[in-house]
């Protein structure tokens, strides 16, 4: 089966989502890009996607909430195929979400790996746990966003210019605590990141 051009993104807000979301009762949250700026209070770059993130156990409750939209799994480089149980059941662990009728992905769900009411990361799933009600944030309209510890923990593997500029952006913003934990975990699976000098200078 064809599927819907990779490329044809036109992203829904965080607050869009948000307001289609309020009644889901599993913990979930905006990651990436998105998450950087609802830290830091406004929108400070263009964002070619929204990503947003269920514990993979319950992402089933999350289709039927959008009737209007088709779902896909990718299942290669620039390969996609339609949501079933065998590719849910695949290596991938995203699922994009593609409005038919405007002709346009809308966003981009990560399943998530947990145990019970613990987030684990994807980076390192033995060593780096944390309760969903600490790694959890909100936005002052209320929208859930990942951690930004963790959120530039997972853009420390890339480091893209615009992982780059997030970072640059958020780092006058941690708390102290927040750069401990983001220095401790780039221990555990970036040792030698240039970040770490850097959290370690402020």
């Amino acid at each position: 089966m064809n599927h819907p051009d990779i490329e044809a993104w036109d992203a829904w807000r965080p607050i869009q989502l948000a307001q289609r979301l309020r009644d889901l009762q599993i913990p979930w949250y905006v990651g990436a890009g998105w998450a950087v700026d609802l830290f830091r209070g406004e929108q400070t770059r263009a964002h070619d996607d929204l990503e947003v993130a269920v514990p993979a156990a319950h992402f089933g409750l999350l289709p039927p909430l959008f009737p209007e939209l088709d779902f896909w799994v990718p299942v290669g480089e620039g390969v996609l195929a339609p949501l079933t149980a065998d590719t849910l059941a695949g290596d991938s662990h995203q699922t994009w979400a593609w409005d038919p009728a405007a002709g346009r992905w809308r966003f981009d769900v990560f399943r998530e790996p947990h145990d019970g009411d613990v987030w684990i990361c994807r980076r390192d799933e033995r060593r780096i746990r944390r309760p969903y009600r600490e790694i959890i944030r909100r936005s002052a309209e209320g929208i859930p966003y990942l951690a930004i510890e963790a959120v530039l923990l997972f853009k420390a593997k890339h480091a893209r210019d615009k992982d780059e500029a997030d970072f640059a952006g958020a780092l006058p913003l941690l708390s102290r605590a927040e750069r401990g934990w983001l220095d401790a975990t780039l221990g555990l699976v970036h040792p030698g990141h240039p970040w770490r000098a850097r959290l370690r200078a402020c």
